[in-house]
């Protein structure tokens, strides 16, 4: 009698318990891999901000000499976006691992099963990128960056969403 698990539902205890689907399970072990991922980035960039930010300014000089795609990369604007950067660090990693956070606990939920899960994982998700923008304005999110910052955030919340139906208010 000790090994019968109880269920969602109280009522009915003979009802056999919902599984973790698999699309759900692999998604929330890749959120876990890519918040590590993001969290040690992040810290990384924290402490060379002002490096970033000086060769950045440095890299000025040789402008004229560079390819034309590279110009983009390297521009006033950039150099702009490298100081709001150095200048807001704290509030940027702040508030980055906060959202780290709440995606892992958005994802634990939802390998329990709970749609709440979701809600906060979309918030998770979705803080770092304003975050970013207020902080430093769109050229942080520009080029590959927005790839990072915009695209795959996107697409995880895209593949969570799909998995609502096996999620419980609970």
């Amino acid at each position: 009698m000790g090994d019968i698990r109880q269920t969602q539902n109280p009522q009915n205890w003979l009802e056999e318990p919902r599984k973790l689907p698999s699309t759900l399970n692999v998604v929330s072990i890749l959120t876990f891999i890519g918040c590590v991922y993001i969290g040690c980035t992040q810290i990384y960039s924290f402490f060379m901000a002002q490096k970033s930010y000086e060769r950045m300014v440095a890299a000025q000089d040789k402008l004229d000499n560079m390819p034309e795609f590279m110009k983009k990369f390297m521009g006033p604007d950039m150099v702009e976006v490298a100081r709001l950067t150095m200048e807001n660090r704290v509030p940027i990693l702040l508030l980055t691992l906060v959202g780290i956070a709440l995606c892992v606990y958005g994802a634990i939920m939802m390998r329990r099963l709970k749609k709440l899960g979701f809600y906060i994982y979309v918030i998770g998700e979705l803080l770092p990128i304003v975050t970013a923008y207020l902080f430093a304005g769109l050229g942080l999110l520009g080029g590959i960056g927005a790839f990072f910052a915009i695209f795959i955030p996107v697409v995880f919340i895209i593949m969570y969403a799909t998995q609502l139906k096996y999620l419980s208010q609970g």
